[in-house]
């Protein structure tokens, strides 16, 4: 028979595990660096580590499909939310829908999906960031010359915008030509096999390279120096602000543009909190950070986290925060 202080402590840890909020976490994938930070800053949360949210990492490996399942998994294991970074931006909607009628609210972040039923979105422009990237290659070139576009892998979010933001630095640019355009799906490897190819093809002709996330760039890079080229010679960004690329931009061979996936990630978490429990004020700093982005309650349906462009005066201070 259970006495009254065994069942005392028995309902007072059921109630515990009662309190804690199941959030699921679902990045596109984390193969490169910038998801790791992303996903790394989610389960640094202050209410990751305090318990209060008991967080559960899904590898999307860059499949819609992976990612629909893992959300048919959440659903049945009864999670409270779910976190979303989709692989592609048609069909992730699914998957939102799918959570959406299961009654748990999704949030998305980093990336975009085509569905008006997600709580919240906490993530950046990825137009501008991609007007920034080229306009810097551009700008470099003096608006002359051949370049080459390196693209994130075809139908996801950032992808289409920052392919929006790149053809608009290059029509400001009408004596620039675009000499080659093609995915190389976030992969640095992928980036250099491409380049080698496109060097045999056009050799000096190209003058620069706008590649969509850092990776890529760093690919760019790999190849350049591998065909026995000078990398100051080209003019070559991307975006993200990886650890390599502020390294490469404080050797001068770069131009990136930081996404700051840290406070995309924990700003998410918040939001997705206080659509479990209302009651929930934000734990995380990043909101005392980011001044321009109130948190109203984490009720907006848009947080838009700025960029930071990465530059000489900074580059070291970026680099110190990352270690």
């Amino acid at each position: 028979m259970m006495t009254a202080s065994v069942l005392a402590l028995a309902l007072g840890t059921a109630a515990t595990a009662q309190d804690t909020i199941k959030i699921g976490l679902a990045p596109y994938g984390l193969n490169a660096e910038f998801m790791q930070l992303w996903t790394n800053a989610a389960e640094q949360h202050p209410a990751v580590t305090s318990g209060l949210v008991e967080l559960t990492v899904f590898d999307g490996r860059y499949d819609a499909l992976v990612q629909q399942d893992q959300f048919e998994t959440m659903i049945t294991q009864g999670f409270d939310a779910i976190v979303f970074a989709p692989i592609d931006v048609e069909a992730g909607a699914t998957a939102v829908q799918l959570a959406h009628d299961a009654g748990i609210p999704v949030v998305g972040s980093n990336t975009r999906v085509n569905s008006d039923l997600l709580t919240s979105y906490v993530g950046s422009d990825d137009v501008q960031a991609g007007y920034l990237e080229a306009k810097a290659v551009l700008d470099k070139m003096g608006c002359t010359g051949a370049v080459v576009v390196i693209e994130g892998p075809i139908g996801q979010s950032a992808q289409i915008q920052r392919g929006e933001g790149n053809e608009k630095a290059l029509a400001e640019c009408p004596e620039v030509t675009v000499l080659e355009q093609q995915t190389a799906n976030w992969s640095r490897a992928e980036a250099q096999s491409l380049m080698e190819n496109w060097l045999t093809s056009h050799g000096e002709n190209i003058k620069g390279v706008i590649a969509q996330n850092d990776e890529m760039a760093l690919g760019a890079i790999e190849a350049i120096k591998a065909a026995g080229m000078d990398v100051s010679d080209f003019a070559i960004a991307g975006v993200d602000g990886v650890t390599d690329a502020l390294n490469a931009v404080k050797a001068g061979q770069m131009a990136s543009i930081l996404q700051d996936g840290a406070a995309q990630a924990q700003g998410a978490i918040d939001v997705a909190i206080k659509a479990v429990k209302p009651d929930y004020e934000p734990m995380s700093e990043i909101w005392s950070q980011y001044p321009d982005m109130p948190w109203n309650g984490g009720t907006d349906a848009e947080y838009n986290v700025p960029w930071t462009p990465v530059t000489a005066e900074n580059v070291d201070d970026l680099l110190a925060a990352r270690q």
